[in-house]
Order: C-alpha cells, then structure tokens, then sequence
C-alpha cells in the first residue's frame, strides 16, 4: 500500500503545473547539481506505470527525479494527479492528424485508428444502410409524410451549452430539412455516470424535453453523446475504462429507451488545458477521444454488447460513428486530416473561448462548437441525409 501510495504522490508532484508546484512548495530547496529534465521524468513514470520495464539508465533517472521532488517539496502535494492546469497548448496531437505510427501513449492516430478517419467499408456500409431507413415517423414511430425526425444530445454541462447554441442556429439555417426536431436533452452536472442507471433522473429530464418540444420517443431516431465524466483520475487505463464502461451503459440505455434510435454520433472533449481545478482538465479532455474510438472499434469487430443489426441476434445499441472532434491543441490551430471528416480547419481555443473556470466555454467558446458542428451535420456524408433538407 505505502509503495502504491508514493507512486501516486510522485505522479501527482510531476506532473503538476509550474504554478501550482509553486503553490505547494512549502521552501526552497536546491535540486542535484546535475539538471533533472521533468518532462522526460514524467514520460518515464507513466511508461513504468504502464507496465513497461524501464532500462537501468531509465530507472536511475526516475529515481533522482523522486529525489529532486523530495527535496523541493516540504510537504505532501496537493491537486491532481496528471492535471495540467492553466496552459494555452499541451503539445498533443489532434487524434485527426496522428498517423498509424504516431504513439499518444499505446494508442495509434485516426479517429477509427490506423490512422483513419473514415470508418471501414463494413462499417461504411452498414451505416448507409440504417441513414436509408432514417425517415419522418409519426407519433407512434410510423413512417409518415408530415413525421418528424429527432435528433437529441445526451450529456453533461459543456454538452448543453453547445448544443443549445448549435440548436438555435440550426434551426435558422436553411440547410436543416423542415422534417428535422432538434431536442437538446444534455444537463448540468450530468456527465456519463449520471446517465447510466436506466432509470436515472437524467432520463426523465430528457423524456419532458423530449414531449415539450412536441414529439415522442418513437420519433427519436438520431442521437449526439459527448464523452466525459467528472473529475477524472488516473492514467488512460483507469479513468477510459471508466468512462467506456459508463457510455456503453449510456448507449444501451438510450436504444433501449427510444426504440427507433439507429444512429449515435460520439464526440469528445474540447480543449481543457485552461482549466483552474479538476472537473476536467488536460490531459483528460484530451483522452476522452480514445474511450469514444474504443466503443466504435468493438462494435466493429461484432461485440454483442453494441450489435446494431437484429440479423445477428438482439439489438442493444444504435450504430455507432464519430460525431465533430472538436478538440485542439490551445492556440495550436489543427490542420491535417485524411479522408471523410475534415478537420484541416486551424481551429483554435484561446482564452476567451473558456469561461473563468477555463473547462466550460464562454459565450464566444460556445458560438464556436455550435458552428463548427453545424458544419458537421449539415454537410458530412454520414449526417446530411436525414440533416439537409
């Protein structure tokens, strides 16, 4: 336990931000004369923690890097392990420009990974096959000339507050099919774990919006479900797993629910390296993409968890897709994709896109996402179907 206990303090203290190394250290102490690299140091610590076996050289720098912290820290940290907190760039790779042999830890680049950024032909095929079947229903979900299509969100905080803009500006453009219903069904404080009880009250919340706007559950047959979860810890393969698991509840929870759903879109976080505590800062936000690729990867591979197709046994899950990835690297404008979704768009988040806790966006934050995904929706191959008029 007390061996478990350092590895985490020690990922804590290197990984914190100058500022808030600053802000813990009790006095000053001199470092070896020789010059620790932190950065390097911290790369070595989530390698070992990864199972990896570090070389002997490896190992003996590790170890003067935890002597380095004990003598500059007078007390035990404080914050959050792996947090990065008040920066205006990380220096990660959107997940869109990453190639197959690019690495973020273990994982490849591509938001279907390879490298890719469309989904496979199987994949490809079937979603082309469900966008047919995606047409105006009446109340009782029966295809009808004057039905309707809804579209809803379901998430957290960030998710209503972009999509509540993006509904209003959707609704205004003359893109939008007059058959489609946008229902925003995201709410505050209710990130993935709050959803995933199939009677939780985030459900209920969203089944009132849903009569509200005039249309039923049957009707529902698209969903957008942004990845997060609240104060995440960690490293990838904790708080991932957490948040995969936690969404796959989510996902089975909305089919189950609204029987006509046959599409959801997946999105991740927006930049969170503006942030000033743990609610979400980098680098989860930035992470958040691998659980949304993870979900899609199985499904492709047949796991019966996620089928989608009644041919192969009971349906639990609509079709699974990349919505927007709306993450970039801070002031670093994104640039480079390949085929299908197109990111080459140097979006960037400056300061003033992030509200004063600097995770959720501030108004010209949120005009931001909101166009950028009505871009999205309206002219993706795998949207404009049952989006454009």
């Amino acid at each position: 336990m007390l061996r478990i206990l350092s590895v985490v303090v020690l990922g804590i203290v290197l990984t914190l931000p100058a500022t808030a190394q600053e802000a813990t250290r009790q006095k000053p102490a001199a470092l070896p004369a020789d010059e620790i690299d932190f950065n390097k140091a911290r790369e070595l610590l989530r390698k070992q923690q990864a199972g990896d076996k570090l070389t002997k050289e490896e190992s003996a720098y590790l170890e003067r890097a935890k002597a380095a912290r004990r003598a500059g820290q007078g007390g035990r940290p404080t914050g959050e392990s792996r947090a990065i907190l008040g920066k205006d760039k990380v220096g990660f790779k959107p997940l869109t420009e990453m190639t197959a042999e690019d690495r973020y830890l273990d994982q490849d680049g591509g938001l279907y990974g390879g490298g890719k950024n469309s989904p496979p032909d199987e994949h490809r095929k079937a979603a082309e096959a469900l966008l047919a079947k995606i047409k105006p229903l009446n109340s009782r979900g029966q295809p009808a000339i004057d039905g309707r299509v809804v579209f809803v969100s379901i998430s957290m905080s960030n998710a209503t507050q972009e999509f509540s803009k993006f509904k209003d500006i959707a609704d205004e453009d003359q893109r939008k099919s007059p058959s489609l219903t946008i229902v925003d069904c995201a709410q505050g404080g209710q990130a993935m774990a709050e959803w995933v009880a199939a009677g939780a009250q985030p459900w209920t919340v969203a089944e009132g919006r849903i009569t509200n706007a005039g249309v039923t559950l049957d009707q529902v047959q698209v969903a957008w479900i942004k990845l997060a979860n609240k104060g995440p810890r960690g490293n990838l393969a904790e708080h991932g797993k957490k948040l995969e698991q936690d969404t796959l509840a989510v996902i089975q929870n909305a089919k189950a629910r609204f029987p006509n759903l046959r599409i959801a879109y997946l999105s991740s976080r927006i930049f969170g390296g503006y942030a000033t505590g743990p609610l979400n800062p980098e680098p989860y936000a930035y992470e958040s993409a691998f659980p949304a690729r993870w979900l899609i990867q199985r499904q492709i591979k047949g796991d019966k968890a996620l089928n989608f197709d009644a041919s192969r046994g009971e349906v639990k899950a609509p079709l699974l897709l990349w919505g927007p990835y709306m993450w970039a690297d801070g002031v670093t404008p994104r640039g480079a994709s390949d085929g299908g979704l197109r990111y080459a768009d140097k979006l960037v988040y400056a300061r003033e896109d992030l509200g004063p806790d600097g995770t959720h966006p501030s108004q010209t934050g949120r005009e931001k996402v909101a166009k950028l995904m009505l871009e999205f929706f309206a002219s993706d191959e795998f949207t404009k179907p049952w989006f454009a008029r």
